[in-house]
């Protein structure tokens, strides 16, 4: 039931449509117009948009009778008939359009959640500028968006939109994903089988911005999408259906890599995405890591969300993760430290109130070596704050006279060109103090431990 307010908001907002020259019928642009002018509504309201009664018959086109003189009801003098389509089957001749007014039942109505919620903390940077100037343009220009994992590219088109307050289409992409789940399907609710709009579709036709999330996963199944790619629509060859796309309809698509695979298989799953559907992308951005400035801007907007501000802690961190990323693109480490795992070392700060152990949470999900090298490279950062293992406490990194390496069998030579020696008595492979400071990226890949004396075994 309509709250008193809500009832106060139609009928402002009908006034301020009579105020703007509408008359019935009126489109989704118009309405979305009215709403950017008033304020009364973020977006096209569902008393109109998810009213049934309300539809002409034509894409994107509504009802409004009470913008006539002396109309008292919210009713059209005559309905439109209900949509219905003959599909291929000798159980079921005709199925009605799914009803989607459920789909905003927990909203009382007026309002939709398609749009996002802005995150207060969100700092905006990258490609943020482009893609919001590219949404308000509202040209039909598909973008690719690419680069590593918990960099920010889901977020970014996401707090675009929701500056912007535009509805979003998303959709998790998996190897999985087929024509239905994209374009819509029969399904069977309450007992009778109806045709249900996939969220391609139902982006297309409310002029929404579709978000092709991990599009990379994707199957061959994804080709049904060219058409949409080039603007022109899709035909819904089950119920006989050609669907333009309204004013507004945008495209990104997200993923880890350009669409050709993953060689080193970080991306477990990625696949070659067929070279004609890439190139229906008008624009691919690519995606790096917020440099420094920006990722502690990041950082200390979410320690401040969780009360845990530590300016200190925060500069620390970031450089920890350039240290990584560095050694991680001279092919010296496998794994990496992403900007949205720094935000869950802020919050394990927030919830522990320690440094150490929030640095050794974050990288627990890593296999033992790459664990005893992160924190290794931390606390060369962090010198004050004790992390890992006893042994790893010991030394001053500055002073100390070598640093013992794990270097296997199949390294041994490598390590031995760049400088190592083995230790006879000790059976361990190390690398002198002044030697290794001069370029500690070439080690860590060994997961250097530093040693305050050494015996002096024979060289090679």
């Amino acid at each position: 039931m309509a709250t008193k307010q809500s009832r106060q908001n139609r009928a402002d907002f009908i006034k301020a449509m009579k105020e703007a020259g509408l008359t019935s019928p009126v489109t989704r642009e118009q309405v979305r117009e009215v709403c950017d002018s008033t304020g009364i509504y973020a977006v096209p309201p569902s008393w109109i948009t998810y009213d049934a009664s309300r539809k002409t018959g034509a894409l994107g086109e509504y009802h409004i009778p009470e913008l006539s003189e002396g109309a008292t009801t919210t009713a059209p003098a005559k309905e439109a008939a209900p949509m219905t389509a003959t599909i291929v089957t000798n159980k079921v001749k005709t199925a009605d359009v799914c009803d989607t007014t459920m789909a905003l039942a927990m909203t009382g109505g007026e309002s939709e959640t398609l749009v996002p919620e802005r995150i207060s903390t969100y700092v905006p940077w990258g490609h943020f500028k482009d893609i919001e100037q590219i949404i308000r343009a509202k040209m039909f220009y598909p973008c690719f968006i690419t680069g590593l994992s918990g960099n920010g590219k889901t977020t970014m088109v996401d707090q675009v939109c929701a500056k912007l307050k535009r509805e979003l289409f998303r959709i998790n992409i998996t190897t999985q994903t087929d024509e239905d789940d994209l374009l819509g399907g029969f399904r069977l609710i309450n007992g009778e089988t109806k045709w249900c709009d996939g969220p391609v579709v139902k982006a297309m036709k409310q002029g929404g911005i579709l978000l092709l999330d991990e599009i990379d996963l994707a199957s061959h199944a994804i080709m049904c999408l060219q058409p949409v790619l080039e603007g022109k629509g899709v035909f819904l060859k089950k119920i006989g259906q050609w669907v333009k796309p309204a004013a507004g309809f945008q495209i990104f698509a997200t993923a880890n890599t350009k669409g050709k695979g993953s060689d080193d298989g970080r991306f477990i799953g990625t696949n070659v995405l067929n070279e004609a559907f890439l190139d229906r992308f008008s624009v691919c951005f690519e995606q790096a890591y917020a440099p420094k400035k920006v990722e502690q801007k990041i950082l200390t907007k979410a320690m401040q969300s969780l009360d845990c501000e530590d300016k200190d802690f925060t500069k620390k961190l970031v450089d920890w993760a350039d240290m990584i990323r560095k050694c991680f693109y001279e092919d010296a480490v496998d794994e990496i430290i992403t900007t949205r795992r720094l935000v869950n070392v802020a919050t394990a700060f927030s919830i522990f109130g320690d440094r150490a152990k929030a640095v050794e949470m974050a990288v627990t999900r890593f296999d033992d070596s790459t664990k005893e090298a992160f924190l290794t490279m931390y606390g060369k950062i962090d010198a004050d704050t004790i992390v890992g293992e006893e042994e790893m406490e010991v030394v001053d990194y500055e002073t100390a006279e070598r640093f013992d390496i794990d270097v296997s069998f199949d390294d041994k030579d490598e390590a031995k060109r760049l400088g190592a020696r083995w230790d006879v008595p000790k059976k361990q492979w190390y690398v002198e103090g002044d030697k290794y400071r001069k370029n500690p990226e070439r080690w860590v890949r060994w997961n250097p431990v530093a040693v305050s004396t050494s015996s002096t075994p024979a060289p090679f």
